[in-house]
């Protein structure tokens, strides 16, 4: 089994949202960067400069740490991406509440991602869902175990097998084997897209010393551009290395283009109206209220910025810089203030789990002295676990403490529980005991002749079974075999003695059978109360016309059945028609020398299915919690709502059956 982990895998840690009062355009998006990562200005030269006086000009003043920062997280981000760019999926991928889910609702989510989206784009998703699965099952697990245990097995032979968690791991491991071969592949590519990028920079290189007609050489600059851009992924920690190497040549051929002002100018428009263009969309995320999603657009304007497009004239670089920088700080400052209020939805859950633990501790501090209210006092413990898994994240500084806490109060719960049924277990066996001797005084007297005594004694018997309380499980079905075969031994031999066959039986077989070819030919009027009136006439004869041998009872069957077909051509409400079958059927097993068998075994049996349909009503509203945000009108939804009602009347009808079984002892 899995280890157990935090209860909701609870990462409180956000980002820290910092300010961009200062970013520079140096910081953010360096226009130059000469070989040993020192960052130029984008100002032209009059003279084409080599990479010693490049690396040679001093480097500018970059921005106070905290504009430093918000900029690295955009760069780490895109260097990210850089390297594998599935990445980026991430952030369009719904992230739900994963804790509020049940086994089975994050195992199907599991294998949603897994089947549906890129491999690389589902890593926090997946490491969300797999804490929550493995913290859940590891409670079911030991909910398991504590039942196990309280019936009487023992810890060593305990074992649980979950379907949910079978199908959890295949999905699970489909994950592992996908990401696998995704990184086998992608270190491949990488490896080959690094080799073409840096021959781009060779190439890069050469185009100032070679001797052709600009125009030409402009071109075959573009060339290599787009080149670089549509070139993939390369490995994340080359990635600033390669960038800058590229950049700082790029910088180099405008200035040589110096001597070709023209094509100079020409770029330097495009690059212009294409960060004008850049500039605007920012100023649109910045009035966009969803925070996040303007936030990781931001990373992305930044990141054609700085990788697509070239510098500006020098007397735009200020100006438009200074707008793309107010538009990224009002971004920045509205994260800041959307983490601030998660963390406030982070201290308020934790308020809500601490008062949940509070509950559960008074829960456990009050004392049971019944299994009812036990049973009652573990529904309300689940019922406040769920409420505890349900409640939401909380910081992560207090979440090992606060799942320490709930812990610690579901265990002493526990501990009281399983100390009560220990005593009862003791109960149990006393009750054992009593029931044996009971077996005893039947097997002693199931071949006895004197019914006069022996009746009334097995009897007696019988009701104080019935008396006494439970025994352990293990030997329930055991002992109440071996007690019901010596008094029905009993019993039978009784019924043998009395049943012998005598004209009395004969003669009521013979007037039963005619009385049977008469029903057979009634036939329903339009009145029902009078049919019914004269069908219960005719139930009354048959009773008034006593037993038939034995060997002659399946007249009775045969009598029930064409009742049971007369009353069920009537016009009638199908409750009452079936009362008034089950009433006959009831006569039938109502022995007149007072023997109680037939009508035990019916109770038993109407309990059984008592049992079976309340399972199945509790099925059916488990199941409906899985249709959330469906419309009541839905097909699906109505049809489970009809399950749920035509079980509830037969729940009904079984009570009303029982109700009339306990009317005949």
């Amino acid at each position: 089994m899995s280890d157990l982990n935090n209860p909701n895998a609870e990462n409180a840690d956000h980002a820290n949202p910092v300010n961009s009062e200062s970013i520079t355009p140096e910081t953010a998006a360096p226009e130059a960067v000469t070989p040993d990562d020192s960052q130029t200005s984008e100002t032209p030269t009059t003279e084409v400069q080599t990479e010693d006086t490049v690396a040679a000009t001093p480097a500018p003043v970059k921005g106070d740490s905290e504009d430093d920062e918000v900029l690295n997280e955009i760069e780490e981000s895109n260097a990210e991406d850089a390297e594998d760019e599935g990445n980026k999926d991430r952030h369009t991928i719904e992230v739900k509440e994963y804790d509020s889910m049940s086994l089975e609702a994050l195992a199907i989510e599991l294998e949603k991602l897994v089947q549906g989206q890129k491999v690389q784009a589902i890593k926090s998703h997946v490491d969300g869902i797999n804490a929550e699965f493995k913290t859940k099952h590891q409670a079911l697990v030991e909910e398991k175990k504590e039942e196990f245990l309280n019936e009487g097995g023992n810890e060593i032979d305990f074992y649980y097998a979950s379907p949910i968690e079978k199908r959890y791991k295949a999905a699970y491991k489909e994950y592992r084997n996908k990401l696998n071969d995704h990184y086998k592949s992608l270190e491949k590519n990488l490896k080959q897209n690094l080799t073409d990028k840096l021959e781009i920079i060779e190439e890069l290189k050469g185009l100032i010393n070679v001797e052709e007609n600009i125009n030409t050489t402009y071109k075959h600059f573009k060339e290599l551009q787009e080149r670089w851009r549509t070139t993939g992924p390369i490995p994340r920690d080359k990635y600033n290395n390669a960038w800058n190497s590229y950049h700082h040549h790029v910088e180099l051929f405008y200035d040589f283009l110096h001597l070709n002002r023209d094509l100079r100018d020409l770029d330097f428009k495009h690059n212009l109206e294409k960060k004008l263009l850049i500039i605007e969309r920012a100023e649109e995320l910045a009035q966009d209220d969803n925070v996040m999603r303007s936030f990781r657009e931001l990373q992305e304007l930044h990141k054609m910025w700085k990788e697509e497009l070239g510098p500006v004239g020098k007397e735009h670089r200020e100006e438009i810089w200074d707008r793309f920088k107010a538009a990224t700080k009002i971004i920045n400052d509205k994260r800041q203030v959307y983490y601030k209020e998660i963390d406030k939805v982070y201290d308020k859950n934790l308020e809500t789990k601490l008062e949940i633990i509070a509950n559960i501790e008074f829960v456990a501090a009050q004392p049971a002295g019944s299994h009812s209210e036990w049973q009652k006092r573990i529904k309300i413990i689940e019922d406040l676990r769920n409420q505890f898994f349900n409640a939401g994240k909380v910081p992560l500084k207090v979440n090992e403490d606060t799942w320490a806490k709930f812990k610690d109060a579901v265990r002493t719960f526990n501990r009281n529980k399983n100390a009560y049924y220990k005593d009862l277990k003791k109960e149990q066996y006393t009750n054992l005991q009593k029931k044996l001797e009971l077996i005893k005084i039947a097997e002693d007297n199931k071949e006895s002749e004197d019914t006069a005594v022996t009746t009334p004694l097995m009897k007696k018997i019988q009701n104080d079974w019935k008396k006494i309380g439970h025994v352990p499980r293990k030997d329930s079905d055991k002992i109440w075999k071996q007690f019901k075969a010596a008094c029905n031994h009993y019993f039978d031999k009784v019924h043998a003695k009395r049943n012998a066959v005598s004209q009395e039986h004969v003669d009521a077989f013979n007037k039963k059978s005619e009385l049977l070819e008469t029903l057979k030919a009634v036939t329903p009027t339009d009145d029902k109360d009078k049919d019914v009136e004269i069908i219960k006439g005719h139930i009354n004869t048959w009773k008034d016309l006593g037993r038939v041998p034995n060997d002659k009872r399946f007249i009775e069957d045969k009598f029930q059945k064409t009742i049971d077909d007369l009353l069920s051509s009537l016009k009638m409400d199908k409750t009452e028609i079936e009362m008034i079958k089950y009433e006959n059927k009831l006569d039938s097993l109502t022995s007149s020398d007072g023997d109680t068998r037939n009508l035990d075994n019916e109770r038993l049996f109407i309990r059984k299915k008592m049992d079976e349909v309340k399972a199945q009503i509790n099925q059916l509203e488990n199941n409906l919690q899985f249709f959330t945000n469906v419309d009541e009108d839905n097909p699906l939804v109505k049809d489970v709502h009809n399950n749920i009602k035509g079980h509830k009347d037969s729940l009904v009808l079984l009570k009303e059956k029982l109700r009339k079984i306990k009317e005949r002892y």
